[in-house]
């Protein structure tokens, strides 16, 4: 163990930040993430993807572009992962991030990683401090499996918690990203950077080896198979349906996104506490919200821009971290998770 790493352990041991510590890590507090699953039962579920460690190559010197010059290569329907922070907007291709699924980056002055998962259809972002995530080339619930480079602590993107290493139990600060389609971002963020497909790897940026979300084929079909196995299995939805996901300390809600896309804006209680999410038909997202009064919002008051969804009654609510995942790979690690779905909540 080097010196770095005795320090960080010393330091977590007792009660020390990391980052106080010297260590820059791009960690924040214990994390509370309600899962039926002990951190053992955790590490035992994880099993090799195939490649070894770093056999997908994070993309950590990005290059982009501007919206005009990705024109040439984009089809408005193919999805990107979408970002924006302090006036800054980015797009990140999924075609691109298919081979990578790790951008170690930094927007407007924070250094962030935004993470990819093809086999959950999964996108999320982290502060990474000075520190950067690679691809460990394992899985859990067939969901990525990312590692610092600071102390090689495991971290499930869904989870973003350290499962094993100096790190086990402490959580990730998320940043929200958006799936969308090239289309509905370039029109919402018109000045948008786009990440080059000068990666500095030779990698086919047109083929995915998946199977394509424009049109969708292959793995990405609802009702295509699984990979690997998963540790719960829920048969409410059909496994690979989109939900937009989220938590708390005490349980775990999924909304499907067809039911939001009806319903416009949804209300439900989880833990004990009020939310309320909206529907984003712009970039057919959905935006969470804590909403302890359960106030009287109406979808005509709201407006759609860069920061979000804002309007008479939310501009000063706080925002939720939520994310759309496939459904059995949320499920399988917050069995019991509240849905809202079609068929109404259940």
């Amino acid at each position: 163990m080097t010196l770095r790493l005795v320090v960080l352990c010393l330091a977590l041991m007792l009660g020390v930040s990391p980052t106080l510590a010297g260590a820059a890590l791009p960690t924040t507090s214990v994390a509370a993430v309600p899962t039926a699953h002990s951190l053992q039962a955790l590490r035992d579920a994880v099993r090799s993807g195939g490649p070894g460690k770093d056999g997908i190559p994070a993309i950590d010197r990005p290059r982009f572009e501007s919206a005009a010059q990705a024109d040439a290569w984009l089809d408005p329907g193919d999805k990107v992962i979408g970002y924006h922070h302090d006036g800054v907007a980015r797009a990140y291709p999924q075609r691109i991030l298919v081979w990578h699924e790790i951008v170690n980056d930094v927007v407007a002055g924070e250094p962030i990683s935004v993470t990819y998962c093809p086999l959950t259809g999964s996108a999320l972002g982290f502060l990474r401090g000075d520190s950067e995530l690679g691809v460990s080339g394992r899985l859990l619930n067939s969901n990525l499996v990312m590692y610092d480079r600071a102390t090689d602590s495991e971290w499930p993107q869904l989870l973003g918690m350290a499962i094993s290493g100096p790190l086990e139990g402490h959580g990730l600060e998320p940043r929200r990203l958006v799936w969308t389609s090239w289309k509905a971002w370039k029109t919402r963020h018109p000045e948008s950077q786009v990440l080059s497909q000068d990666t500095g790897y030779v990698r086919n940026y047109r083929r995915d080896p998946y199977g394509g979300y424009n049109p969708v084929d292959g793995y990405y079909l609802p009702d295509s198979g699984r990979l690997f196995p998963v540790m719960a299995e829920d048969d409410r939805l059909s496994p690979k349906a989109m939900v937009l996901a989220f938590h708390n300390e005490q349980e775990a809600a999924a909304v499907e996104l067809s039911a939001l896309r009806r319903a416009g804006l949804l209300r439900l209680e989880l833990g004990g506490r009020h939310y309320l999410v909206i529907h984003d038909p712009g970039l057919d997202t959905g935006w969470v919200f804590l909403d302890p009064q359960r106030r009287e919002i109406s979808r005509a008051g709201l407006s759609f821009g860069p920061e979000g969804v804002s309007g008479p009654g939310i501009d000063d609510l706080e925002p939720v971290q939520a994310f759309q995942v496939m459904w059995f790979a949320w499920v399988g690690l917050h069995p019991g998770t509240h849905l809202i779905s079609e068929d109404g909540a259940r």
